[in-house]
């Protein structure tokens, strides 16, 4: 009879520090996991499948919207929709990265570095076309035009140049200043979240009077924002493996909840965004410039190549420090080698 082997799982004694995990104690792959241990423990309950299934399943969920989009709405022809492109696309391409490392980082502490780096790149492209979105269709009526209206895109380009290189140097102090490298990590993506929501801020909590374009999607907007805060809230407490260690090592710790409520926000802001671009055509058409291509489509091709460079620059540091916390296992290496 047939039978699969799948890898033993270790505690936290018996893998390098760099894959300690706050307050998780048990479930590891082992830190020498070949690309097909990776694969397989997609179907073996680890400390890593919930994080990798929140992110994957949902991936398909956003491409069919936009597929179901593009059967709706002309892509191709219309400047209108190119916004909403942009977004989509981030929208399908951060959860599959984030899904990708968290699958592959168990493979050695260079590669754990590596995986993590792209995942930081993707959720910088997913804060840009969050930016595009929001200048096209969620900007105030009496913002339309102005200086801050014309310079949202281009500056929420640099910003994810300052997320992705924040967020891969965070990396660096991981192991001798963890808090630090938290902290670092924290202001790389909420500086770009909150300047991204700049606009639709002042329209919740500030805006009174005609021009505010408020309408039907202030509660579905709300409940973005919500999400938003307790996404931030989970990922910065590490609530509620902190309070029982070893108790939601498997299922139930703060990085699937915080999974999951970025998830749940990112519908949320998509069926947000949708409303707005439909109830605010005629207006938007008529009083603002149409999208432009460099503005929307190049934006993000252009933010991608200086995200890939980033991350280059970072990956090729890691073969050119002399040594990696890894080197200091040797010994342990041979001990935990797997069968």
């Amino acid at each position: 009879m047939l039978s699969l082997k799948l890898p033993r799982l270790l505690s936290i004694n018996q893998v390098p520090k760099v894959f300690h995990e706050h307050s998780i104690i048990f479930g590891y792959r082992h830190p020498r996991s070949t690309a097909t241990d990776c694969l397989f423990s997609l179907f073996q309950l680890t400390n890593e499948t919930v994080n990798i299934w929140t992110h994957f399943l949902p991936t398909w969920y956003f491409l069919w919207n936009l597929l179901a989009l593009s059967y709706t709405l002309d892509f191709w022809n219309e400047a209108y929709t190119w916004p909403l492109l942009v977004y989509m696309l981030s929208c399908c391409i951060y959860p599959f990265t984030s899904s990708c490392a968290h699958t592959f980082s168990s493979m050695s502490t260079r590669a754990r570095h590596i995986c993590f780096f792209f995942d930081y790149g993707a959720l910088s492209l997913y804060s840009l076309g969050s930016a595009t979105v929001y200048a096209a269709y969620i900007m105030p009526d009496k913002w339309i035009n102005t200086t801050f209206h014309k310079w949202f895109v281009p500056v929420a380009v640099f910003n994810t140049i300052v997320c992705t290189g924040l967020s891969c140097y965070s990396r660096s102090p991981e192991l001798d200043y963890p808090n630090l490298s938290k902290v670092v990590r924290i202001v790389a993506f909420a500086y770009p979240y909150l300047f991204d929501n700049i606009p639709l801020f002042y329209r919740l909590f500030l805006c009174s009077g005609e021009d505010c374009a408020h309408n039907e999607t202030i509660t579905v907007h709300y409940r973005h924002v919500a999400l938003a805060f307790l996404t931030c809230f989970l990922f910065a407490t590490h609530l509620p493996e902190r309070l029982a260690p070893g108790r939601f090592d498997y299922i139930g710790n703060s990085h699937q909840l915080f999974h999951i409520c970025a998830i749940i926000g990112t519908h949320f802001q998509m069926e947000a965004i949708i409303m707005d671009m439909s109830l605010r055509h005629s207006w938007l058409t008529l009083h603002a410039p149409l999208p432009s291509f460099m503005g929307t489509i190049g934006a993000l091709g252009f933010a991608l190549m200086l995200n890939l460079v980033i991350i280059a620059l970072f990956s090729l540091a890691l073969y050119w420090t002399p040594k990696l916390p890894e080197l200091k296992y040797e010994h342990w290496n041979k001990k935990f080698k797997m069968d």
